[in-house]
């Protein structure tokens, strides 16, 4: 029997639509989607490509995933997110009724956390995995910016 694949692989896959948003002048944040422990979707920021503030990667992400399964809800799916959602997206993903959100670095400025009750409340909530690589990439990306 093939052992399933942990939180900190699937976060290395949202981790790789990171580096390819940061690689495409995007703000670095990466997602997948995980059913049956296999990746059915990924996505990466596009705001700037796409000229559309709501281009976020979970954004993006959420509507791969269900287009893949065929409706709009993603119950029994997980999203692995390299940055913790923005309240836009937090609303997005308690309408899709994922069963897990898993996230990296925590967005102290702009984090859904800020908002009590804005996930979906059967949706189980990890934070942290892969935080110092997921913020560092952030870090980087602004820093050379801001030169």
């Amino acid at each position: 029997m093939i052992e399933p694949y942990d939180d900190n692989y699937f976060m290395n896959k949202a981790f790789e639509e990171a580096i390819k948003a940061s690689e495409e002048g995007e703000v670095p944040v990466g997602a997948v989607v995980v059913a049956n422990n296999q990746v059915i979707a990924r996505a990466h920021n596009l705001t700037e490509k796409l000229n559309d503030v709501t281009a976020h990667a979970e954004m993006q992400v959420i509507t791969s995933a269900a287009d893949f399964l065929g409706g709009k809800y993603l119950k029994g799916c997980t999203l692995y997110v390299t940055l913790e959602p923005c309240a836009m997206c937090a609303g997005a993903l308690y309408w899709s009724q994922l069963d897990r959100i898993v996230y990296g670095a925590k967005d102290e400025k702009r984090g859904a956390s800020k908002h009590r009750g804005i996930y979906h409340p059967k949706t189980q909530i990890t934070e942290g995995v892969s935080a110092d690589k997921c913020a560092q990439i952030i870090q980087e990306f602004f820093k050379k910016k801001r030169e």
